[in-house]
């Protein structure tokens, strides 16, 4: 039986690790029946599709620059956003919103804040007059 070496020790600790990281990953993830009798999220009841937290639309100039927010409709970026588009002077500024239920942009990544109009704000207060230039959908 060859000794056991640290190198095959740590493997063998971060092999358990990542086993044991997996498989609570999975149980975290499970769907939840929902009290209509469907699994899914607990939040969600059954509605595919929409979201019962979905922001409320808006259109409004700030800072000399016309911002809206609206549910998506068929071409926005939808994977990310929850179903809800923002958009600085009529070009769609990419939002996601996070698992805490803050929204972040591609403009201003790193500063989460809690609503998309929020976001659509922060937006140009980085741009700072700057043109907002459409994002490539992947």
């Amino acid at each position: 039986m060859p000794e056991l070496s640290r190198r095959r020790a740590l493997t063998a600790g971060a092999a358990l690790t990542a086993a044991g990281v997996g498989a609570l990953v999975q149980t975290l993830n499970a769907p939840v029946a929902s009290a209509s009798g469907q699994a899914g999220h607990p939040e969600h009841t059954g509605h595919q599709g929409h979201d019962q937290h979905s922001p409320a639309p808006f259109d409004e100039v700030y800072k000399g620059r016309r911002i809206q927010g609206r549910p998506a409709s068929g071409g926005a970026h939808q994977h990310h956003g929850g179903g809800y588009a923002v958009f600085v002077d009529d070009v769609e500024l990419h939002v996601m919103r996070n698992a805490d239920g803050s929204w972040i942009s591609v403009v201003s990544h790193y500063d989460p804040v809690s609503t998309p109009r929020a976001v659509a704000r922060a937006a140009v207060d980085e741009l700072q007059g700057a043109a907002l230039l459409p994002f490539p959908a992947n």
